[in-house]
């Protein structure tokens, strides 16, 4: 899940809570409307005015979903018309109303806790007006069974209110979590193992980021150690990473931040350089071949150009982002720069290729 899911899913939510209050407000109007109780009709008006107002409203977000509603505002506003249909109907009833007081009261606090279970504030705003009526016109009868009944679903929606909170933190963290280790393991595997440079698929996924921001002045430069295979065999596998590890880092820090460097197979370095020209780029080259050369990792099989571990180099430019082609002129440069004896670097422009 990620944080615009987790987003979608708290407003679904939302959205539902929103119409299933409507819903029951509609019902229950029209219910009233239809069998009033003790068959008392003049007080229609607040009654008629929620079941309006819910129906416009239902078919307005069913028809625009995405637009917020303030369900405060919608609570309280219901609360307060319930509030007022009970005040003016009780006036219309004989002296001993309580029980039509008590069904009114349990028939609001029904619509809260259903629609709110876990929102504390909207259950408050739509349940207090008519609790705060029922109180007043019952005349002091019966305030300690509407005072429980108002207070036992209060408590509950609290309780529910605050699990839900612990729940919707927790699992938010656990998201964020999942979310970073993702990522992690997704930057993990763009990385070579040993080396730390970028693989071929982190190289192709750096390729397509620079590529389409800025599609002039690359260039690609293929670097491969001189006699690599004999080094691994006379010195070992061992000493084999030992030296890739020390090769690569040298190469890393030959060249800007912006410059991309991945290990392109097993002795072989690819480089490009975003926004360079020929002289930067052979510049670029001549360093790494020099700090490759300074580290000293000593090679009594590389003694035909020095008795230490070279490295060649083949450049090429990167036109029209046929990273392909200029692959292919760097490696023919490369393979040039190693017949002429290695430790070499060479351009594709040097050479005419047979």
């Amino acid at each position: 899940m990620t944080a615009h899911a987790w987003q979608s899913l708290r407003s679904k939510k939302y959205r539902l809570s929103l119409r299933l209050f409507l819903f029951l407000n509609l019902f229950s109007a029209f219910f009233s409307l239809l069998s009033p109780l003790y068959s008392v009709y003049s007080s229609i008006l607040p009654v008629a005015t929620i079941a309006v107002g819910s129906s416009l409203i239902l078919l307005w977000h069913w028809r625009f979903p995405q637009k917020k509603i303030n369900l405060l505002c919608i609570s309280l506003a219901a609360g307060c018309l319930w509030a007022w249909h009970v005040g003016v109907k009780t006036l219309e009833l004989p002296a001993n109303n309580t029980s039509y007081v008590i069904i009114a009261l349990l028939t609001i606090l029904f619509i809260g806790t259903i629609s709110f279970s876990n929102n504390i504030r909207a259950f408050t705003l739509n349940s207090l007006p008519v609790v705060i009526t029922c109180l007043v016109v019952s005349h002091g009868e019966q305030w300690i069974r509407m005072l429980y009944c108002f207070v036992l679903p209060l408590v509950g929606v609290s309780i529910h209110y605050v699990i839900q909170k612990r729940y919707d933190k927790f699992a938010q963290q656990l998201m964020y979590q999942l979310i970073a280790e993702r990522e992690t393991l997704n930057d993990l595997s763009m990385l070579d193992p040993l080396t730390g440079l970028y693989n071929r698929r982190g190289l192709q996924h750096r390729l397509d980021e620079q590529l389409a921001q800025n599609t002039e002045d690359h260039y690609v430069m293929l670097l491969d150690i001189d006699h690599f295979k004999a080094y691994n065999d006379h010195y070992g596998h061992m000493m084999g990473d030992k030296a890739l590890i020390r090769v690569s880092a040298a190469i890393r820090n030959a060249v800007r931040s912006r410059d991309i460097v991945a290990r392109y197979g097993g002795e072989e370095f690819m480089v490009l350089l975003p926004q360079s020209d020929a002289q930067s780029a052979m510049r670029t080259a001549e360093r790494i071949r020099q700090q490759v050369y300074d580290l000293k990792i000593p090679h009594m099989f590389n003694e035909s150009v020095a008795t230490n571990v070279t490295i060649s180099i083949g450049i090429a430019p990167l036109i029209a982002n046929n990273i392909n082609l200029a692959l292919e002129n760097a490696d023919r440069a490369l393979y040039e720069a190693k017949h002429l004896g290695r430790n070499n670097i060479l351009t594709s422009e040097q050479f005419t290729p047979a």
